[in-house]
């Protein structure tokens, strides 16, 4: 396997269009990264430069010690899996898996033993002897991942490889996934646009934005530490909510305030306009009696084991909690709200970047939960 090394990776079209601007990146040898961003953010163009099919405008693409900006994929020695299966429909499972190995003039006693060995470990022998049509979406998914890993290519490049399956065959093929790549120990770098896709596979997650690298972390730095309002908003599944307000300084201590809302805060280093962020899963819910600022049930979303309470609070802004299912608010129903302080996130409100609050480690609902 190898490590792969984008530096300074530009892509421009000739209409224009920038698809990545100064890239840097590096992913380790036997890691799992994992590419994520909204539409026209430019992750595929930078998994499609890695293998070769489009070319960089500036910048050098390094896999191992070889510099292959400038090689044709034949030469890089990877393998690349699409979203489309791609499988030769006149070819049996055992034919389609063999095509590559074939290609490259491996010996018959190799590629048989390769192909039994994937076979098994992707749950394929015994459909070996079929055709792509006598297939369902999953399983032909997996036989196009196994005709990539029978070639033990120095790296693995997924462009949405799940993204034409149905929900339950999307969780399997995940797990999949994680299982073959635990047992490869292989370099893979993986393209999604589905957040929980690249929370739950990625060794580690860079976030892209119009081309621009936001932030590199393992999943859980990313959902707690997020390095701007865009992960922040991006990351994490339902979506943080944003208030803006202010910090200003009380008797030697912070409190954000915005219309209807005083907050206190743990120490920050700053006063003046902020954006505050909190999760969803960090927000309670209290009668409407209760102390303090109230909301109004506008929507409620049974999930099954949760319940997402959308809120309409002073200001207009609209606030999503999520709450167990045992509960039961009810539609027009005023309710109070309160947060931990220290489950709090500060932004920029012009460069959207993140402040520092206290300790600057935010941690989900505590005992202690002050009132919004």
């Amino acid at each position: 396997m190898a490590r792969i090394t984008l530096s300074h990776v530009d892509k421009r079209y000739p209409n224009g269009f920038i698809a990545s601007r100064d890239l840097s990146l590096e992913v380790a040898d036997g890691e799992f990264l994992v590419l994520v961003g909204p539409s026209g953010s430019g992750k595929s163009t930078v998994l499609r430069m890695i293998a070769g099919l489009e070319k960089p405008t500036g910048g050098t693409i390094t896999i191992g010690e070889r510099d292959v900006t400038r090689l044709p994929p034949q030469e890089r020695d990877i393998a690349m899996v699409f979203q489309s299966y791609a499988l030769y429909p006149h070819m049996t499972v055992r034919e389609n898996m063999a095509f590559g190995l074939r290609l490259r003039k491996q010996p018959n006693e190799t590629v048989m033993r390769r192909i039994r060995e994937v076979a098994d470990a992707l749950g394929l022998t015994s459909m070996l002897d079929r055709k792509p049509a006598q297939l369902s979406g999953g399983q032909r998914q997996r036989v196009a991942l196994g005709r990539a890993i029978v070639r033990e290519p120095r790296a693995f490049l997924f462009d949405e490889p799940l993204s034409n399956l149905d929900a339950q065959l999307r969780v399997e093929t995940r797990a999949e996934l994680a299982r073959l790549h635990r047992r490869l120990r292989a370099t893979m770098v993986y393209v999604t646009h589905d957040q929980v896709e690249a929370m739950t596979l990625g060794t580690r997650v860079a976030v892209l934005k119009d081309g621009v690298l936001q932030q590199v972390a393992p999943p859980m730095e990313l959902y707690r530490r997020p390095t701007n309002q865009f992960v922040a908003s991006f990351i994490g599944s339902p979506s943080m909510n944003f208030l803006r307000g202010a910090i200003e300084r009380e008797n030697g201590r912070s409190r954000f305030s915005a219309p209807g809302f005083s907050f206190s805060l743990s120490e920050v280093a700053r006063s003046g306009p902020v954006v505050l962020g909190v999760r969803p899963h960090d927000l309670l819910l209290g009668g409407g009696t209760q102390e303090g600022p109230r909301g109004v049930v506008t929507l409620v979303e049974p999930l099954g084991s949760e319940q997402l309470v959308h809120v309409s609070v002073p200001g207009g802004a609209d606030l999503v909690v999520a709450i167990g299912a045992e509960q039961a608010p009810r539609v027009d129903e005023t309710v109070a709200l309160r947060v931990a302080p220290s489950a709090v996130h500060l932004f920029d409100p012009e460069s959207g970047g993140r402040l520092a609050l206290g300790a600057d480690v935010p941690r989900g609902v505590g005992a202690a939960a002050g009132q919004i």
